[in-house]
């Protein structure tokens, strides 16, 4: 039997762990204040008041939420309401330069095209970071970010939370204790549906909107009604579809249990493409190649409803407790040469069921999560790494918006990750990033 280690031993060690293993670093536990104890709270502002970004703050309220900034002055009052010692911002801009020698670390809970510049700012102010996914709207924005904090040696989490659940956990160690042998092919599928929306001009925004505020860097355009707070996911100017949204959710999985980085080549197909919505359905492919022993992987990407064309006949072989096929709306098949692997977030199924009816999985090597956010919290405090810090992330959020812009550019992508260079295709190339409103800053 294995030594008895404490709570705060395995944070340490899991941490220190992850650290090596993620980001090549070790993080020191430092902050605005300087080193803190175990027990001594951080001091966070937060972007973004409800939805995910309130969350998010509800997940850290162990700490001391000092501020907190909002373009929506109703969702301000209303996500601020139970942390009655946090100032109040508008602008986050604003409450970073204020708040900067009070604070220790940032949450960022804003919608897609406003977390790199809010995640920069931070970074450059020295302040650990938590960002939601996608961790940016652009391939040039991931890289950034995940250069700014290696330079400052700060500890950064993307909140992919699905990946603290042990589900995904035991999916990693059987793909890499070989139990379906070398996989050459994965294929990721959502059945979630963005598009079919339209922007309006004919209306005003409602008195607690600061619109200005709230388009940040994106294009200058008039008020459209329904875009705040949720319906900007259909808009390329401010979300990137069904592939941008769940991708760093459904493709994480696959990107941590095959040890993957930077895709060498992707293609992506669906409707015409419009200039200002995006699209019903997306189905991309990923080719990564060979690392070390493993051999190079072929990455298929379905949303809106598409599939792989043979799911159904993966899915007969195997059947639920009464006989019955399963149903599997999402989720990803990892292909071995010695069988398949089906998960989604919480289960998965070896097949064909048959040849795996006597398998005993191998003893879990991977601790359980202290927590996504937690991870975050005792990594700033001890030291070390957190699982999905922007190293592993920003990699991650690439990959996902380089399927954005093999579609939006209609081209095959050879890439260059060293360079951020498409090699094969200037168009598209110029979709590895977007020109900044006036004001607004990477």
């Amino acid at each position: 039997m294995s030594p008895r280690i404490d709570r705060r031993q395995f944070v340490q060690h899991s941490l220190v762990a992850t650290g090596m293993l993620a980001g090549g670093y070790f993080i020191n536990p430092s902050t605005a204040r300087g080193r803190l104890s175990a027990n001594e709270r951080l001091n966070i502002a937060a972007i973004g008041a409800t939805g995910r970004a309130g969350a998010n703050i509800q997940e850290l309220k162990s700490q001391n939420i000092v501020a907190i900034a909002d373009v929506d002055e109703s969702l301000l009052e209303k996500g601020a309401a139970p942390y009655p010692g946090a100032r109040k911002y508008r602008d986050f801009r604003v409450m970073l330069e204020k708040e900067a020698p009070n604070i220790d670390a940032v949450v960022i809970g804003t919608p897609d095209h406003c977390h790199a510049p809010a995640a920069a700012m931070a970074l450059r102010l020295k302040k650990h970071v938590y960002c939601e996914k996608p961790l940016t709207h652009t391939v040039l924005e991931a890289r950034t970010l995940a250069n700014l904090a290696r330079e400052n040696k700060l500890v950064t989490q993307m909140g992919t939370q699905i990946h603290a659940g042990s589900n995904y956990r035991r999916v990693v160690e059987l793909v890499q204790s070989g139990a379906i042998g070398p996989v050459r092919e994965v294929h990721v599928w959502v059945n979630t549906v963005y598009g079919g929306k339209k922007l309006t001009t004919n209306t005003k925004p409602p008195a607690n909107l600061d619109w200005n505020l709230w388009l940040g860097p994106a294009p200058e355009r008039p008020y459209s009604e329904g875009v705040h707070p949720f319906h900007w996911r259909n808009f390329w100017d401010y979300g990137t579809g069904t592939l941008g949204d769940f991708g760093c959710h459904y493709l994480d999985l696959v990107h941590w249990a095959l040890k993957l980085h930077s895709p060498s080549k992707i293609a992506a197909q669906g409707p015409a493409v419009d200039a200002e919505n995006v699209p019903l359905w997306v189905t991309a492919q990923y080719e990564y190649p060979a690392r070390g022993s493993d051999p190079a992987v072929r990455v298929h990407w379905y949303d809106g409803g598409k599939q792989p064309a043979m799911l159904d006949a993966w899915l007969k072989t195997a059947k639920t407790a009464d006989g019955k096929p399963l149903s599997w709306p999402s989720g990803q098949l990892f292909l071995g040469d010695k069988g398949m692997l089906l998960s989604n977030y919480g289960e998965y199924r070896l097949l064909p069921s048959d040849k795996f009816a006597d398998f005993k999985p191998p003893a879990p090597t991977i601790p359980d999560s202290i927590g996504h956010h937690n991870e975050w919290v005792q990594a700033i405090k001890a030291g070390g790494e957190t699982t999905c810090n922007f190293h592993y992330s920003g990699a991650l959020t690439e990959a996902v918006m380089l399927g954005v812009v093999a579609y939006r550019s209609g081209k095959t992508l050879e890439w260059n990750a060293a360079d951020l260079k498409v090699t094969n295709a200037p168009s598209a190339q110029a979709l590895i990033h977007k020109e900044y409103r006036k004001g607004w800053t990477l």
